[in-house]
């Protein structure tokens, strides 16, 4: 990468150290939540619980000194818990709205498969549009705005299946897995006296965040790597095993999350192995298995990785549109 992005670099170091301070041992899980963050993008967080989800939501928005909220959702929880409520005012004899907890930078949606479908659509808006309406009224989300949701597998009791309409809104979807042993250990001996996201300090602004930003938009991606994409998704929609593959907006996510990828890794170019290294990411909660795929518990990931195999690889990476 040429040194122009020096700082760039620099700044994502800032973030990774920062973040490994609360999640250690986890360096390949926190470049994704930086790069989806580069990318203005929601993550959706499935593991056990216990693993740090949402400490890696908390050191996200303290590594970026941003307001941090949290709903925590819950199966009687109503749409208005989220997106706030008007309320008559007897002194000016007008209605005013309260804003809900979604109205903040940085939004952990802490167990969100435990709401119903109906809380967990008031959802919807906000994502895709930055915006909210209650009564009638349009209400604008301050940027920056990103979802940080949790959920816990859905085998386990009590939890409810995120629409597909919501699945598609989040840009990547990442389990963060286990420590291992000598990771759990450190872990143990950081939270001996006091737990590091009590001291965790923001580390870059907000404007150094848009001016990387706007940097991962000059990353230069070539027409065959574009076709590659193109292609890829489009072998989602023609799998035998798969009942509805991808959506354009699928194809715009693995396109910018490659140039954030390339960016992490000091480079102002997208390779094919960008799209390989985040593909699961970005493709896999958006693919609806058929019943054939579900009974024989085929995983989108194994079905996206027999894809790029079958693939042939792009050429032409370097040449200038």
């Amino acid at each position: 990468m040429n040194d122009q992005f020096d700082g760039f670099s620099e700044n994502v170091n800032k973030l990774i150290t920062n973040l490994e301070k609360v999640i250690i041992g986890k360096r390949d899980v926190i470049e994704i939540v930086i790069m989806s963050l580069l990318c203005k993008g929601h993550i959706l967080i499935e593991d056990v619980p216990g693993v740090g989800k949402t400490v890696l939501a908390k050191g996200i928005a303290k590594s970026l000194g941003l307001k941090f909220s949290r709903i925590q959702f819950t199966p009687d929880m109503l749409p208005s818990d989220v997106t706030g409520v008007s309320i008559y005012n007897q002194k000016n004899l007008k209605f005013e709205y309260r804003p809900g907890p979604i109205v903040a930078n940085i939004v952990l949606a802490d167990e969100i498969n435990r709401a119903t479908p109906k809380t967990q659509s008031a959802l919807l808006e906000a994502m895709e549009e930055k915006q909210l309406t209650v009564d009638g009224k349009t209400y604008i989300i301050p940027e920056p705005f990103n979802v940080v949701a949790t959920q816990n597998p859905i085998e386990y009791e009590g939890t409810f299946p995120l629409p597909e309409a919501q699945l598609d809104r989040f840009l990547i979807k990442i389990s963060i897995g286990y420590p291992k042993i000598d990771d759990e250990i450190n872990m143990i001996e950081a939270q001996k006296n006091n737990h590091p996201i009590n001291s965790l300090m923001p580390i870059i602004t907000y404007e150094e965040l848009l001016q990387m930003q706007r940097k991962v938009k000059e990353i230069f991606v070539s027409k065959a790597v574009k076709k590659y994409i193109i292609d890829i998704v489009n072998a989602t929609r023609n799998h035998n095993e798969i009942y509805l593959g991808s959506s354009p907006r699928g194809s715009l996510g693995l396109y910018n999350c490659a140039k954030a990828f390339a960016a992490i890794n000091k480079r102002d170019y997208v390779l094919p192995d960008d799209v390989k290294r985040i593909i699961k990411y970005v493709l896999s909660h958006r693919i609806i298995m058929n019943p054939s795929a579900r009974m024989k518990e085929i995983k989108p990931q194994y079905l996206l990785k027999e894809i790029v195999s079958k693939l042939p690889v792009p050429g032409g990476v370097f040449v200038s549109e």
